[in-house]
């Protein structure tokens, strides 16, 4: 968009220019030329007096010494036609072709003192010429070459001013467009970095009110909206945080209270009802739960991602940590698990040297037991492997399994809110795991990315920047 209306701006300044220079240059040629046929039609008349007396006196010493004078202050030729004979200076003569036409014209009478509007460029010159005698008699004709050389080198100086004058001008108007592109423009960046921002994060800063008055007011409008909207984020999320939070207290009396009841209970078919009931409760303590974990990680984002004005970070960057530690707990924690659903888990080597990222531990400790967890619960019986893989620009946390897996579009909507893979419905879980691993890793810098495993299965990666002094070891 700077481009388009810098380019339109500059091509009117361009435009502007080249006409008033060419006005300009218009006016200076015309004035010269007019200032030359004056001064020539003034000497040609002269020179023609002259003519007529010598012609009556018949005596032309005088008219010859007048024109050779002439010719020799302005390096004009001079010719005149008397009855007695003609008399030539400067060198002029009847074999130019223009010359026999100026004298032919004025034999009819007929004057021709104008010139053509001066060029800065070309060579030659003009001739001007016009009869003298009585009203009823011509006498003879007079014809007086006018050089242009030095009228075209004024000319040429002209052109040079004002093409320097020209240059300058367009240099100032290109640079106040320029200028007044930016000043223009700079709120619709704004705006359209805050939206950008906006639609990523549910945040963005106030802008500022500068540019035209419709911009400042935009911007204005703009802000009271963005405010409004992410109030209206932050309410529904903190309803949904505290909402799953206080649920808990009534659920756990509830469960308390089953368990009482399941005390009192005599026969079969009560406890299977009362079995049901449990299973049931457990799956609504299973959803609070995971939205509990949502809402807080999702909060962690948004609070990551948001800042000040434009986008600029509160935050403070997360601790630099070797992830591998972090992987060796949570494997040995998901043990257990693993081995009650005939799962083994491998936990991969260390890196060497070792690696690190920046993110938060407990954070990432999340993540990877939500992984090991759906891989155990998901991959029945399945080989789980935990690694960390190192890439030239990135760290990979990944854990993989040798099971079902998921299909291309199973992967693309999995880590969607509630969403289930129909093959696992009878399998008791709430669909937010995935959603929670993708929000903490966007989060910490990095990303959740899932893989077909080799010849069957699922790859979790979740891949983060390599920390900085990392980097510069890697290139040293």
């Amino acid at each position: 968009m700077k481009l388009r209306v810098l380019g339109i701006l500059s091509v009117l300044s361009v435009l502007i220019v080249i006409f008033a220079s060419t006005a300009i240059l218009t006016s200076a040629s015309r004035e010269l030329t007019q200032e030359l046929q004056i001064n020539r039609a003034a000497a040609l008349n002269r020179l023609a007096q002259v003519a007529f007396d010598a012609a009556t006196d018949g005596e032309s010493t005088q008219l010859q010494t007048e024109m050779d004078r002439y010719s020799g202050l302005y390096g004009e030729g001079v010719l005149i036609g008397l009855p007695q004979g003609t008399l030539r200076s400067g060198g002029l003569s009847e074999d130019r072709a223009d010359v026999r036409d100026a004298v032919a014209r004025a034999k009819l009478n007929l004057s021709d003192t104008t010139l053509s509007p001066l060029q800065p460029f070309g060579t030659g010159s003009e001739v001007m010429s016009r009869s003298f005698g009585s009203a009823s008699q011509v006498l003879g004709e007079a014809v007086l070459e006018v050089n242009l050389d030095a009228a075209r080198q004024k000319l040429r100086e002209r052109w040079l001013l004002v093409g320097v004058a020209a240059a300058a001008l367009a240099a100032v108007l290109l640079l106040g467009a320029a200028r007044v592109t930016r000043w223009v423009l700079r709120p619709v960046l704004r705006l359209n970095s805050a939206v950008t921002e906006l639609e990523a994060t549910g945040r963005t800063g106030q802008l500022p009110e500068d540019g035209p008055p419709e911009l400042r007011e935009l911007s204005r409008s703009f802000t009271r909206m963005a405010r409004t909207v992410s109030d209206s984020i932050d309410s529904q999320r903190q309803l949904i945080a505290d909402t799953s939070h206080q649920l808990r207290n009534p659920v756990g009396a509830l469960r308390l209270r089953i368990d009482l009841l399941v005390l009192e209970l005599q026969t079969a078919r009560e406890h299977q009802a009362a079995a049901g009931v449990l299973a049931e409760l457990e799956r609504v303590e299973g959803i609070l739960d995971g939205v509990l974990k949502l809402a807080t990680a999702e909060h962690r984002a948004f609070e990551d991602s948001a800042g000040g004005p434009l986008g600029t970070r509160l935050r403070g960057q997360p601790a630099v940590i070797d992830p591998y530690p972090v992987l060796q707990e949570e494997t040995e924690r998901a043990g257990p698990a693993a081995r009650r659903s005939s799962s083994s888990i491998l936990l991969a080597d260390p890196p060497d040297p070792a690696v690190h990222i920046a993110c938060n531990a407990a954070e990432l400790a999340q993540m990877v037991g939500e992984l090991i967890n759906n891989a155990i619960k998901y991959a029945d019986g399945a080989r789980i492997s935990v690694a960390v893989r190192v890439r030239p620009d990135a760290v990979a946390v990944e854990v993989s399994d040798d099971g079902p897996g998921l299909s291309t579009e199973e992967r693309a909507a999995a880590t969607s809110r509630f969403w289930r893979s129909p093959q696992h419905r009878e399998i008791r879980g709430n669909g937010l795991g995935m959603t929670i691993v993708d929000k903490l890793a966007g989060a910490n810098g990095g990303r959740l990315l899932l893989a077909e495993a080799s010849p069957h299965g699922l790859i979790a990666r979740i891949e983060f920047p390599r920390a900085v002094t990392q980097r510069k070891e890697a290139l040293e």
